[in-house]
């Protein structure tokens, strides 16, 4: 049977907004869950919010997301919001089975050793980009980036090179709120590469490239990362056919 939000909450959660696609299982309490964490895709959500976006009555979404909390697949932001949990990241850490993984270790490990930087594979996840393999530079500090951290689509240049290649639509809605443009899009697909400064650290610099899968589908991206001092000014212009040699093995050891 079909359900619906409350008035209240339909009030308090505005217009509500066009969910991604229901998945059904064919068990209830599973196809709520997921649509809860489908919602929590495109970033944190208040409860009303998730009431309006899945249709279901609230008590059944606070219960559901309180119990997907304890279980750490949802978390709370700072504002209290609900948003993907600390899990999801450790169950991609745990997919070692996937053939992408079993190649990058080598071929980060290579691209690390020749340029002294850190290198390291994303993968999309939704609207966040994943850290799922690294080979960290030696006495790095600051520039550590544990394996399963996630971050959101909207700045840096392993976000730039996961978004570029999308298909018109979904590129012009990945650009809402992002800190690059339309443009700076354009000019990845025609080097191949991307690059940025800043970050989780101001004199950062950070340069990446896609792997790609079946029919030249971007599926990952590597990036290579490093204090400014290392990478210079120019990262993309000194270190961008590294990477994209790093990025291009990947693709063809892991058969994609």
């Amino acid at each position: 049977m079909t359900t619906t939000a409350d008035p209240a909450a339909r009030r308090a959660a505005g217009p509500a907004q066009p969910g991604p696609p229901r998945l059904e299982s064919g068990v209830g309490v599973l196809d709520k869950a997921s649509l809860l964490l489908g919602v929590l895709e495109s970033g944190p959500a208040t409860l009303a919010t998730l009431v309006s976006a899945t249709g279901l009555k609230r008590p059944t979404v606070h219960r559901l997301a309180l119990a997907l909390e304890r279980l750490r697949l949802v978390a709370r932001d700072r504002d209290g919001r609900f948003a993907l949990g600390p899990r999801l990241g450790d169950m991609v850490v745990e997919a070692r089975h996937d053939r992408l993984l079993l190649a990058a270790e080598p071929v980060l490990t290579d691209l690390r050793d020749r340029t002294g930087a850190s290198a390291r594979l994303y993968r999309r996840r939704g609207r966040l980009r994943v850290c799922v393999a690294a080979a960290e530079a030696r006495g790095t500090g600051a520039d550590t980036v544990p394996v399963g951290s996630a971050f959101p689509l909207k700045s840096g240049a392993v976000a730039q090179v996961l978004l570029a290649w999308d298909e018109p639509e979904l590129l012009y809605e990945g650009l809402r709120g992002a800190r690059f443009s339309a443009g700076m899009l354009s000019g990845v697909r025609r080097r191949g590469w991307a690059q940025s400064f800043g970050g989780w650290e101001p004199a950062m610099a950070t340069v990446s490239a896609p792997v790609r899968g079946p029919g030249g589908r971007v599926i990952a991206a590597v990036s290579l990362s490093g204090p400014i001092g290392r990478l210079t000014r120019h990262p993309g212009r000194e270190y961008g056919c590294d990477t994209i040699d790093a990025a291009v093995r990947l693709s063809e050891l892991s058969g994609c």
